[in-house]
């Protein structure tokens, strides 16, 4: 396999350099161990665990203890029996299974290098012709559904069909289907289905060709409520070197399903995933409330809603993850992310991941209610939205990050005390906004009132960073914002401190229309400037920009191989001094 290199960006001062790779595949580091993004494929041992350690086989036996890894029992049969302390573990193949429900504490992992993988599909193969362009097969596990009672059907449904929030997938030789709202919309890209009869219709030949249908509502669902004749632990599941597949709903659900103002992640404690891949979801992949969850290693991609929702919970970490692809049906009005970490989570700590090619969703969103985060070396490229996103809520680093063809790649909206330090945003622009939200209870409800009040919306420091647009680019490098009405009740700048920061635009002809800084709150009409150099808003406001500087239709030296995702500075780029405390 031809790895793709990616070097981390701890500092613009270029302390250091690392080979960044994805799914195990290995090249020379420049100066350390590479990292490796993704699932690394290794031959695990038997777990050292207290219990019972249960074997599981696509082909097994349920009659059998499956105590015996050459008798292994069914992965239905396992489920039910294990108890906190146990492990199953899944002997390679195919498991056509789902809605595995467990209250314990227990390990799930392969059999040595065994590549066991869990499908929430059954194989469609009775199909009639309709006529030369539409086939039909009757289908029992359909999974009707809608949107949430908050979604605006007026402004949506015209990009979003009513349709759309039916979780049923149709995949034909692996590559899932889109829906359509009635038979005569039906091609070879789509589907439709009538929940009256229990049909499904599709515009593709089936004649020779491998189809698939959503037939398991989930994968695992580990409860809080009593199972199996057990009561709940309070410990969470320890996933390793697993496939989850081709699921209609939540792939992996962790705890609580409902929300409330006071929920923590504490009724389920230590939840890891290592090496596990999530991938053709139309809800979400990972789903958690969870305290000290980690996830490490994994790859997510092809989801819908979220590829990772983690809920009330604290002490999170992402580290080493690929994260791609997110929103696959298109959603619009619904919020989506690759990540979202909601409601009161505490200390989240996501670092050295990939979050990549999203065009239709958000990257890394803390939503609502959430302290202390950590936002770490992590490259993140291709997001149509917002890479990283930081919503009512107070106090996160957000440092040595690489953000590339953003459509904003850091967003900072109604919070506190973000620090961004180290950053290289490639036509990628930076908003720190703030409005009233709050000052009502709104359409979330009590979601707001977890967040900084109005009048503690700042406290942001931008410091050491390098913005960088190219030609094609004519929009500010960065923009604070405000709606003019709060000119005078919100005067204090969002920014406590800016300064040592770079602007890089390249030689465009004809030149640039907008300004590289667009600034709110300042006096004047529509409580906004604009400011085309640093020097320009040192001079309207001392305390910033003393150190910044500003490198106008450049063409030179930048970065030490772009083309091949090394973003350190090039040895000889002209004003690297800035960088230095």
């Amino acid at each position: 396999m031809k790895a793709k290199r990616f070097y981390r960006n701890i500092s613009i001062l270029l302390l250091s350099a690392f080979a960044i790779l994805i799914n195990g595949c290995r090249q020379h580091a420049i100066t350390e161990e590479p990292l490796v993004y993704g699932p690394i494929d290794q031959s695990y041992e038997l777990p050292d665990v207290k219990g019972v350690i249960f074997f599981v086989s696509p082909e097994g036996d349920p009659s059998s203890t499956g105590v015996d890894p050459n008798q292994p029992t069914t992965i239905e049969t396992a489920f039910p029996k294990a108890v906190g302390g146990d492990a199953i573990i899944l002997r390679g193949g195919l498991y056509r299974t789902g809605n595995l429900t467990f209250n314990q504490g227990i390990t799930i992992q392969p059999y040595l290098d065994e590549k066991p993988v869990l499908n929430g599909t059954l194989v469609a193969d009775n199909w009639t012709r309709v006529d030369d362009h539409l086939w039909v097969t009757h289908w029992e596990h359909l999974f009707p559904a809608g949107p949430e009672s908050w979604w605006n059907r007026e402004r949506n449904e015209r990009f979003t069909p009513m349709h759309r929030f039916n979780n049923d997938g149709v995949f034909i030789d692996g590559d899932y289907l889109q829906s359509a709202g009635a038979i005569e919309e039906v091609n070879d890209s789509t589907y439709y289905v009538d929940y009256e009869e229990n049909k499904i219709y599709i515009g593709t030949d089936p004649s020779n060709r491998f189809i698939e249908i959503t037939a398991f509502r989930k994968a695992l669902f580990r409860t809080l409520e009593a199972v199996h004749g057990m009561e709940p632990d309070n410990r969470g599941p320890v996933i390793r070197g697993i496939t989850f597949t081709q699921y209609p709903d939540t792939m992996v659900h962790i705890g609580r399903s409902e929300l409330a103002l006071d929920q923590h992640g504490r009724d389920v404690v230590g939840t890891v995933f290592e090496n596990c891949t999530f991938s053709n979801c139309f809800r979400i992949g990972v789903y958690a409330f969870s305290d000290s969850l980690v996830m490490r290693h994994c790859k997510v991609i092809n989801t819908n809603t979220e590829g990772v929702y983690l809920v009330a919970s604290t002490d999170i970490l992402l580290e080493r993850n690929i994260i791609e692809n997110n929103n696959i049906e298109r959603w619009t009005g619904f919020y989506p992310a690759a990540v979202k970490i909601f409601n009161q989570s505490h200390r989240a700590v996501v670092r050295e991941n990939l979050v990549i090619n999203h065009p239709h969703s958000n990257g890394v969103w803390w939503d609502v209610g959430n302290h202390n985060g950590e936002f770490i070396n992590n490259h993140v490229e291709k997001v149509r939205h917002n890479g990283y996103f930081f919503e009512i809520s107070d106090g996160c680093i957000v440092s040595g990050n690489v953000f590339v063809d953003c459509g904003q790649g850091i967003f900072v909206l109604n919070a506190s005390n973000v620090e961004i330090y180290n950053n290289a945003l490639i036509n990628s622009r930076v908003n720190f906004s703030r409005d009233n939200r709050g000052d009502q209870i709104g359409l979330f409800g009590w979601h707001i009132t977890l967040g900084p009040p109005v009048e503690e919306r700042h406290g942001h420091i931008f410091v050491h960073n390098l913005l960088v647009a190219d030609a094609d680019n004519d929009s500010p490098l960065l923009q604070t914002g405000q709606p003019p009405f709060m000119c005078e009740r919100l005067s204090e700048p969002h920014l406590a401190t800016l300064n040592h920061n770079v602007f890089v635009r390249a030689e465009r002809e004809g030149g640039y229309s907008s300004p590289i800084i667009s600034w709110s709150p300042y006096p004047g009409e529509n409580c906004r400037v604009e400011i085309f150099s640093p020097e320009e808003l040192n001079r309207l406001l001392p305390a910033f920009s003393t150190h910044c500087r500003f490198l106008e239709n450049y063409m030179g030296p930048l970065f030490v191989d772009a083309e091949n995702n090394n973003y350190q500075l090039a040895p000889d780029f002209p004003v690297a001094d800035v960088f230095r405390p």
